[in-house]
């Protein structure tokens, strides 16, 4: 079960009283104004949309819920639809009554998921200023190991349950969509919509603004939102001649594969059955059996197939094979498909409030899962181009390594990056007694493969089957490494220790990762929740660091009026589509920039590359 931290366990019953509601339906202009008078007298407004799609660049306004102090909800339905449904303002009135107040960044407004209500009014022309709160950020930020959705919000908060979407809409192949619900069942849900939000938002912003790193953490987010709201409109380019011949290659490789799979099996067979490729491998060829599928089966996924590739040609073909297929079916094939005709460019959706560590996911596409180890995958780059300028792309060095130096405050590491030595060099000459420049290509590889272990908290057997070594020998590597860099040993033991005591772990600026598996899990969940209580506040610490750099410069390009544009936030890296007049500018400018936003016991680095496609500039 998840563990609720300790301070937060009585909530439910320490929520105050919920007033009587009082909801509302504005459905002339009277109302409209009164409910405006009201809106510009309240320090805070909470406000919700209700739409016609959940993908929030193509959602339209079907209308609006607004509330304030003491349960009091008012809903201004603009667009549903029905024969039988009653008098509604226009739409288009209801904007321009509304918009001053909409455009008013003084006027604080209170949302849950701002960024969705913020991208639905922008496609009705409204730019939505003056987002001060957002229910959604305040519970990710703390509790960011728990679901955000206002539904179950409420009911851990509040003690409410609210009515359900597929309540009024059903389920299915007959559900409706919001814009045929009758009127008073929609009043009723978003009125409710706007009241939770507010009643939660008094709840839990005491809690954050009572900590100073959360507090802090926040105020990031809040400002981080408006940022991924910019970057998800302006879109990326991607030219879809491009990936057309991309896709046209990538099935002839996939043919030739195919070709050479029945020479090797002796047979026709389906490449992509996995009934078919166990009775070649293990019944017609007789390869070794690692493992069963629960039916009792011999398995044959990747990991299987890794491993017999060691030995074996058909098994590796296969897996060639199966790369190139998930490239073409997921990207090739898929990406044109994704452009928005409005815009001629994909809208990537980021979600904030996701990872447990404060990372950003991406989907639809997802740009963050683009393989950039193999040819073929980075070759989906290359149709990823600039709009008329060029790409920049920024991206932190080796920001894991450089956190973890800083955390752990280790003499040795600290000082291969104030000396700006090749940290996987160094460490293979710690670790190896050997003088930097006699490192072979060979101690270097398996220095990088302990560096990045360590940091993921990697054990004596995962490091072992990294490098094909012997576990003792990948023990005596990681003793050896302990033994230079004490420090590190010392972190990895404190934060342990520290983690299961509290229950939670912090990054550097005080986001808050709790950890429940520490203390309610036993085996394998235990031993998961250990290795992330050491790698969750270095990976913690390096998203608080992209978020800070993507603020920083969104207020550079708008502060000097730049062309310039984010368009995609992946990993440690930014990337930005620049007009060919300021690509000298913002070139030269950027590194310093997401180096200055914070500052460790270690330098910051970051690197900066150009070209007509994503690819040449990474």
């Amino acid at each position: 079960a998840e563990r609720v931290p300790e301070n937060d366990a009585r909530m439910a019953t320490e929520a105050p009283p919920a007033p009587e509601a009082n909801y509302e339906t504005v459905v002339d202009e009277g109302e409209l104004e009164r409910l405006l008078e009201r809106l510009r007298a309240s320090e805070l407004v909470a406000m919700d949309t209700e739409t016609t799609s959940l993908d929030p660049m193509v959602a339209r306004l079907v209308g609006m819920s607004f509330a304030t102090a003491g349960g009091q909800a008012w809903y201004v339905p603009v667009a549903h639809r029905g024969p039988d449904f009653p008098q509604q303002l226009p739409k288009d009135l209801v904007i321009e009554r509304m918009r001053t107040w909409f455009e008013d960044p003084d006027a604080a407004k209170l949302l849950h998921n701002a960024k969705y209500d913020a991208h639905v009014l922008a496609n009705e022309g409204v730019r939505l200023a003056g987002i001060t709160h957002d229910t959604m950020l305040q519970a990710y930020v703390l509790e960011s190991h728990r679901r955000v959705n206002l539904q179950e919000l409420g009911e851990r908060w509040l003690g409410r349950t609210g009515v359900l979407y597929e309540d009024i809409c059903g389920k299915g192949a007959k559900q409706i969509g919001f814009d045929e619900v009758d009127l008073e069942n929609a009043s009723r849900y978003a009125c409710e919509d706007a009241d939770f939000t507010w009643q939660l938002h008094h709840i839990l912003r005491p809690r954050i603004a009572a900590e100073p790193g959360l507090e802090r953490i926040y105020q990031l987010e809040i400002r981080c939102s408006e940022v991924l709201t910019t970057i998800e409109r302006n879109g990326v380019k991607v030219d879809p001649h491009v990936l057309a011949m991309q896709s046209h290659e990538l099935g002839q490789q996939m043919i030739e594969l195919e070709r050479k799979a029945y020479e090797l099996a002796g047979q026709p067979f389906n490449l992509n059955s996995p009934r078919q490729l166990g009775e070649i491998l293990f019944q017609h060829m007789q390869l070794p059996v690692i493992r069963k599928t629960p039916s009792g089966a011999p398995s044959t996924d990747e990991e299987v197939l890794s491993r017999l590739a060691l030995d074996y040609p058909l098994p590796a073909l296969i897996l060639e094979y199966r790369a190139l297929a998930k490239l073409k079916s997921t990207y090739t094939d898929k990406l044109p498909r994704m452009i928005n005709p409005a815009t001629g460019r994909i809208h990537t959706r980021y979600a904030q409030a996701a990872v447990v560590t404060g990372r950003l996911a991406s989907s639809d596409p997802n740009l963050q899962n683009i393989p950039v180890r193999t040819a073929e995958g980075r070759r989906v780059r290359t149709a990823f181009v600039a709009t008329d300028g060029r790409i920049v792309s920024a991206d932190y060095s080796q920001i894991e390594l450089r956190v973890m130096a800083h955390m752990s405050d280790d003499e040795n590491l600290r000082g291969a990056f104030r000396d700006n030595l090749d940290i996987h060099r160094a460490t293979a000459a710690e670790v190896f007694g050997v003088a930097l420049e006699d490192v072979t290509s060979e101690q270097r590889r398996a220095a990088k493969a302990i560096n990045f272990g360590l940091i993921y908290g990697m054990g004596e057997f995962g490091l072992a089957s990294n490098l094909g070594i012997t576990r003792d020998a990948a023990k005596a590597y990681i003793d050896r490494y302990f033994t230079r860099y004490p420090g590190v040993a010392r972190y990895m033991e404190t934060i342990r220790a520290q983690a299961a005591d509290q229950g939670y772990v912090e990054t550097v600026f005080g986001r808050r990762i709790w950890l429940p598996d520490l203390r309610g899990a036993k085996g394998p969940r235990r031993a998961a929740a250990e290795r992330a209580a050491i790698n969750a506040p270095v990976q913690g610490t390096a998203a608080d660091l992209i978020k800070m750099a993507m603020v920083a410069v969104d207020d550079r390009l708008i502060a000097e009026g730049l062309q310039a544009r984010l368009i995609m936030q992946v990993h440690d890296e930014l990337v930005l589509d620049v007009p060919a007049d300021e690509v000298q500018l913002v070139a030269a400018s950027l590194p310093g920039l997401m180096c200055s936003v914070a500052e460790l016991s270690v330098p910051l680095v970051a690197e900066v590359g150009l070209g007509l496609n994503w690819e040449q500039a990474h």
